[in-house]
């Protein structure tokens, strides 16, 4: 479990071709500060398990699975990466419950810029439109984040200085893929409610 708090933007540094699957290098800086091999470190939302440590470059290896169904698909060299370690008891959160299972692709549509702040409207998935409400919590590529409108298709967020500066929403552009995970009470109460 994460909170959907970054901790620090990190940088692939080398993608190795691993078919079915890929081999992440990123230099992880605080992150990689007492990470063990095994521990699992949130990717742009997406959990992923430490497989090697050199420094604070830490490696990572992602299937098919993944790579089609994320942005992760889209890294190389020079990507920036939002990483956060996972939740330990007795840790305050501060996001909401981030879980790290992504589920679905989300598309960036409008960017609205009102320095130093920004609006960001979101195309996403008909499959997670009943889970995302006005004034709840989505994880946005790991950050949480709160809705402020939503319609059939589609979400915004207003963006603080702060986020834009310390995330990868800071250089999303139109078009650009963003790994989208609802609010897992929200998928809980769906399905409650689907098999009455």
């Amino acid at each position: 479990m994460f909170t959907g708090l970054v901790e620090t933007m990190g940088t692939v540094v080398e993608v190795i071709d691993q078919p079915p699957g890929k081999r992440f290098r990123v230099s992880a800086g605080i992150v990689a500060q007492g990470a063990a091999i095994g521990d699992s470190i949130c990717n742009n939302g997406c959990c992923l398990t430490v497989v090697a440590i050199d420094g604070d470059i830490l490696d990572f290896e992602a299937g098919e699975e993944t790579l089609s169904r994320t942005n992760l698909g889209g890294f190389e060299k020079g990507s920036s990466v939002n990483l956060e370690r996972s939740l330990q008891s007795g840790d305050r959160l501060g996001g909401h419950y981030v879980t790290g299972h992504i589920d679905g692709l989300g598309e960036l549509i409008e960017r609205r810029d009102d320095p130093p702040w920004a609006h960001l409207r979101f195309r996403m998935p008909a499959s997670i439109a009943s889970q995302v409400a006005s004034k709840g919590s989505i994880a946005i590529d790991g950050i949480s984040l709160t809705v402020v409108d939503v319609d059939q298709d589609s979400f915004t967020v207003a963006l603080i200085p702060h986020t834009l500066d310390v995330t990868t929403l800071g250089q999303c552009r139109v078009g650009d893929a963003v790994n989208l995970e609802s609010d897992v009470l929200a998928k809980y109460v769906e399905r409650s409610l689907s098999m009455r």
